[in-house]
């Protein structure tokens, strides 16, 4: 019976088998992630925004780290070193002697093979004679040829070779371990086993526990843990921040520790150069006690990052220490909205203390627009463009132009801008406006409606609401090719809309009570203009009454005529109009009338009967046509569901055009619907990361518990420009839940299949009782 062997590698050519596949299952895949991408590609895109972000501190930096990093130089080089390494091993084993091979006799004799029986011992005669050890031959090549001839001479050989490959019959099974064999001799043992424990006891654990600690102490969007914590704690405390207060505690993060991030630096020079900077600054709460805005991390990255928002200059060490807490800023003010969000939830569901108010969250992301932007809050928009400084904004506020915002730049003519924008340089004028050309303008459509009910478009208490809103981005240049073809602006719109909402929410007046006041205005005015109109000729009067438009002709007369017509006029307008209004009523009637002389001259019932049928299927059919749309409406959104699951979109959407911002960022924005008179959050924002061109968002939130009407906020927030954001209103009718049915007949189902037997024989009794009947 065979048996197993074990046995290590002698020669080593399994080890070098081994040695080849571990090699290029680490070359192969490591080629294809690190290899560095095409040099010239990054250059020409870098080339490509040199006209729009030449200006940037990020497209520099990135110009100067593409020019001198040697980082690419060093990964090509330890990759075709890995490849030298993987290619010379597959060399050595492609000229390794194959040592499992069939065996074969009629090679081994030299014969082809079906040779006749005197063939082969002819031939091994002859080898005999010439290998045979009495002769002078090698005796293993003796004995492989001898072995040879029995394997086709002898009829037990013969079958045995034919049978198991070999001709002493079947052998022990060899498993090689592709291991040296000098691994496991005794001289070797102790220097082996030291390798072992090393690698094994000391540096894997030491690699592990690292890599556990350091991972353990951030959360999944790189954020210490200590940090979110204390997000956590201030927002719980103070529920309505101001900026100072955000700033405040933006700037306490561990992350600017130098105890908790090793990135964080705490210099000697910092004793001398925060102090001149505190006092350039003035009041930013220097003398505060509570920890840890007290800590001199803290407060030297406080001082950092108002310095960057008053586009202050700061030394060369403090500059890069600035770049830092600027960098990590944007993400911590995303981690306090998150932390926000989930406090306004605990709140909503649990109670018992104030989640934060929607003043806090939106701090929060103006916080982010100003320091990716380097600009203060109360500083103009304009101030995002370039070769704009605070002495020119005189230009753009004054009386005639009127221009505090992006919008109104854009809705400005072409002969009214560079009029106004005459201080710059024609080159200047055109970097200008190629910035601004370059800034999104989006469109914002929104869908209502209520998903998985019988009617989507009946808003009942406590359903549950989903607005779909599509967002479209343009550039601005577009709207500049619009606004030479038509007069009317499409930014200005939405930019007094947003403008209104903000001074609703800052006003402590009710909303319907400004609503009555300019209702009331323009029932003022529009009386007034009547008065005016009155006093023109008859024969306009009646054009206007007959439903005619009225041209731009102008009645000029003297004063002594006018005066004297005026009554005559009026008495003219008004019994024409008087007139009219007769025959409209008498048309009305003589319609009304023929309908009831069409009513009543239906002959029979029956035709009546057909005209409830007609419409009765007109009903049905509208139904069904209904149900088919709101079901195929319902397979859309979940397809769109299933595709945003399995769909991994990329983050990198456009780049932001940022002056003093030290890293290249993308357009993202904040989507969220908010009541903005109650100053609290209906849906959560949403992180909208992935719009290029078109992008659409679900956002869902329970219907209010009581009925009636209520005025909500679909928001739009840029987390890199200031002046773009949206306010685009959302009036939702509640109406009263259904009430449930206690007994429906879909519901009457009987118990056992016995019980629909026994019905089915009593009627068929009382079916042939009523046939006995009528027969007798």
């Amino acid at each position: 019976m065979a048996g197993q062997q074990f046995q290590y590698d002698d020669s080593g050519n399994t080890f070098f088998y081994f040695l080849t596949s571990f090699v290029g299952l680490i070359v192969i895949p490591a080629t294809y992630y690190l290899w560095p991408r095409d040099q010239n590609a990054e250059q020409l895109r870098l080339k490509s925004l040199r006209k729009v972000h030449g200006r940037c501190l990020w497209y520099r930096l990135r110009l100067m780290k593409s020019q001198q990093s040697i980082v690419p130089t060093l990964k090509k080089a330890a990759l075709l070193f890995g490849w030298a390494v993987f290619l010379l091993l597959a060399y050595k084993v492609s000229k390794l002697d194959r040592e499992y091979q069939e065996y074969n006799p009629y090679e081994v004799l030299n014969l082809d093979p079906g040779a006749s029986l005197s063939e082969i011992k002819k031939q091994y005669r002859v080898l005999s004679l010439k290998f045979h050890p009495d002769k002078g031959g090698d005796e293993s090549t003796f004995m492989r040829i001898a072995k040879a001839y029995a394997a086709l001479t002898n009829e037990q050989s013969r079958q045995n070779w034919e049978t198991y490959g070999n001709p002493d019959g079947p052998g022990a099974t060899s498993f090689g371990i592709a291991l040296p064999a000098w691994i496991v001799d005794q001289k070797n043992s102790m220097l082996v086993l030291l390798v072992y424990g090393l690698a094994f006891m000391v540096i894997l654990p030491v690699v592990v526990g690292t890599w556990w600690y350091r991972s353990i102490r951030y959360s999944g969007d790189q954020i210490l843990i200590n940090t979110t914590q204390l997000f956590m704690h201030f927002m719980y405390k103070t529920p309505n921040m101001n900026m100072k207060r955000l700033a405040m505690v933006l700037t306490a993060a561990f992350e600017f520790d130098p105890r908790s991030n090793k990135d964080a630096t705490i210099r000697p020079t910092d004793n001398i150069e925060v102090p001149q900077l505190i006092r350039e600054l003035g009041n930013i709460n220097v003398k505060k006690k509570e920890p840890p805005f007290c800590y001199p991390y803290s407060l030297k990255a406080r001082v950092l990052v108002l310095a960057h928002l008053a586009r202050m200059d700061v030394s060369e060490e403090l500059d890069e220490d600035q770049r830092f807490v600027v960098r990590k800023s944007p993400a911590l003010l995303q981690e306090m909205i998150n932390v926000g969000c989930q406090l306004t939830m605990m709140a909503n569901s649990r109670g018992g203390f104030h989640a934060p108010r929607l003043v806090t969250i939106e701090n929060c992301m103006k916080l982010t627009q100003m320091i990716v932007q380097g600009l203060q809050e109360s500083k103009s928009p304009l101030l995002q463009l370039p070769h704009f400084e605070e002495e020119h904004l005189r230009y753009c506020v004054s009386k005639k132009y009127k221009v505090r915002s992006l919008q109104d730049l854009v809705s400005l003519k072409d002969s009214d801008r560079r009029n106004m924008l005459r201080f710059l340089g024609e080159e200047k004028y055109d970097e200008v406006f190629a910035v601004l050309g370059s800034f999104p303008h989006i469109t914002m459509d929104t869908k209502l409606q209520v998903l998985d009910d019988e009617d989507s478009n009946n808003i009942t208490a406590g359903s549950i609401v989903t607005v779909t809103v599509t967002l479209t981005r343009k550039r601005m240049s577009e709207v500049f090719e619009k606004e030479q073809d038509s007069s009317t602006p499409c930014l200005t719109e939405e930019a007094a809309t947003a403008e209104e909402a903000g001074d609703v929410s800052k006003t402590k007046t009710k909303v319907w009570q400004n609503k009555n006041k300019g209702a009331k205005k323009t029932a003022k005015s529009k009386k007034k203009k009547l008065t005016k109109k009155k006093a023109t000729p008859a024969p306009a009067k009646t054009k206007q009454a007959n439903g005619t438009v009225a041209g731009n002709e102008v009645v000029t007369a003297t004063a002594a005529a006018a005066a004297a017509t005026a009554t005559v006029t009026a008495a003219t307008a008004t019994t024409t109009t008087t007139a009219v209004v007769k025959e409209e009523e008498d048309e009305v009637s003589d319609k009304g009338s023929e309908s009831e002389e069409g009513e009543a001259n239906k002959d029979s019932p029956s035709e009546r009967d057909e005209d409830s049928d007609k419409q009765s299927d007109t009903e049905v059919d509208e139904m069904a046509g209904d149900d088919e749309e709101e079901w195929e409406a319902l397979q859309q959104s979940i397809q769109r569901r299933e595709r945003a699951l399995l769909e991994t979109k990329s983050k990198v959407t456009h780049p932001v055009y940022s002056i003093y911002f030290a890293e290249e960022k993308h357009e993202w924005w904040w989507l969220y619907i908010a009541d903005r008179r109650d100053q609290t959050l209906v849906s959560m924002p949403y992180h909208v990361c992935t719009l290029k061109d078109t992008e659409e968002v679900e956002l869902k939130f329970p219907a209010p518990s009581k009925t009636g009407n209520y005025q909500y906020s679909v928001i739009l927030r840029s987390d890199s420009y200031l002046g773009l954001d949206q306010i685009k209103p959302l009036k939702l009718e509640v109406h009263e839940a259904k009430a449930m049915l206690d007994n429906h007949p879909q519901w009457d189902i009987p118990d056992t299949e016995e019980e629909d037997e026994e019905q089915e024989d009593s009627d068929g009794i009382e079916e042939s009782e009523d046939d006995d009947e009528d027969n007798d």
